[in-house]
């Protein structure tokens, strides 16, 4: 599937159907011009989450992994990952993010992670936010792996995205 970073849901073609932004006329693959597009205010935010074992919760808790803390590693590693998006997916633009905030909560089961990203660009943030999220999940999976290598990590969605022509987006609270 196309990143869609021109326009949320492509751009109306015949008949009223989105098109794909990052395809032209003869199929092939191009990078959106975001050139003529106003500068605005973006936010989006992601969520995902990592299931593990008792054994990998209490370690992690009790300060207890060998390879250091994986919260703040997994912290750090999602804020390098939003500031990266545009090297790791191939039609992302480079944006100047201007504040990107992880969360990491723990549950039962694991640990739900939460990205906010913003800036003000002429395209949005949403792949910038889910990058920051699983790579959070894969930094804790890298330094967990020797304890739990059944770890999952998964649901990793957009929660919201404001700005931008298509303006808000809020996903609902039910599944």
């Amino acid at each position: 599937m196309a990143s869609n970073r021109g326009g949320r849901g492509g751009a109306a073609g015949a008949g009223g159907r989105r098109t794909l932004t990052h395809v032209d006329a003869r199929g092939r693959v191009k990078m959106v011009d975001v050139g003529g597009k106003p500068v605005t205010t973006r936010e989006a935010v992601a969520r995902g989450s990592i299931r593990m074992s008792a054994d990998a919760r209490r370690q992690i808790r009790r300060g207890a992994v060998k390879k250091g803390d994986p919260l703040q590693a997994a912290r750090i590693a999602g804020i390098m990952a939003a500031k990266q998006t545009s090297a790791l997916i191939p039609l992302c633009h480079p944006l100047p993010l201007s504040g990107v905030d992880l969360e990491l909560t723990p549950t039962a089961r694991g640990y739900d992670i939460e990205a906010r990203v913003r800036t003000s660009a002429q395209t949005g943030v949403e792949m910038e936010a889910l990058a920051a999220v699983a790579v959070a999940a894969l930094t804790i999976y890298d330094m967990l792996k020797a304890v739990d290598k059944r770890m999952t990590i998964g649901d990793i969605r957009l929660m919201f995205k404001s700005g931008g022509r298509t303006g808000t987006f809020r996903r609902s609270r039910r599944p």
